[in-house]
């Protein structure tokens, strides 16, 4: 373990993670809270991991290590998936940069390859284009799955578009409202 290896695999994580979340992650999703959590917590799961792994520790240990934190930590939060999976790279990026026997070209190359794949992702390329904002919704009742197409229609009628999908960000049932982020697409005009 000497100064000059800790600082070439955090100089890797710290690019990777740097491209991850402020050129991929930030730019689709500008949530500076989510953002900083995931940056710290992704340092937090390097220098852990950098230190425990000349105590000779496995990989596996250490996945399963952060995987109780991140549960502990998150269980009670309501985290969408996209940014469930960001979270997960963001802890792949740090113990690959951390614990890898590759070289250090070979590591970046796999950072690197990890950024591009999230970059491709959240293309059009992969998924087709919807724009999303967050509105403060007035009607609990129609939250129910069951409710999910009167949910839909409502919204289109207040809000004049088409929409496709949502999703509930937080629900406030003493004051009957919630949070939602709502999808439609492109070519509608946006409020």
């Amino acid at each position: 373990m000497t100064t000059t290896d800790f600082l070439s695999r955090f100089g890797i994580f710290f690019a990777g993670i740097l491209i991850l979340l402020r050129g991929i992650y930030f730019r689709k999703t500008p949530d500076r809270e989510t953002f900083f959590g995931f940056f710290l917590f992704g340092n937090g799961v390097f220098l852990v991991t950098y230190f425990l792994h000349h105590i000779d520790m496995s990989m596996g240990f250490a996945f399963g290590l952060f995987a109780v934190f991140a549960m502990l930590r998150y269980r009670t939060e309501s985290i969408s998936i996209k940014d469930m999976t960001y979270l997960f790279v963001v802890i792949v990026i740090a113990l690959i940069t951390s614990v890898s026997s590759l070289q250090y070209w070979e590591t970046g190359s796999i950072v690197a390859f990890i950024c591009f794949i999230s970059w491709l992702g959240e293309t059009t390329i992969c998924k087709p284009r919807l724009l999303e904002f967050k509105v403060a919704y007035d009607r609990v009742d129609n939250l129910a799955p069951s409710k999910r197409h009167e949910l839909h229609q409502d919204l289109g009628n207040r809000l004049g578009l088409d929409v496709l999908k949502t999703e509930i960000n937080k629900i406030d049932y003493l004051n009957n409202s919630a949070q939602l982020v709502v999808f439609y697409s492109n070519n509608e005009q946006s409020h």
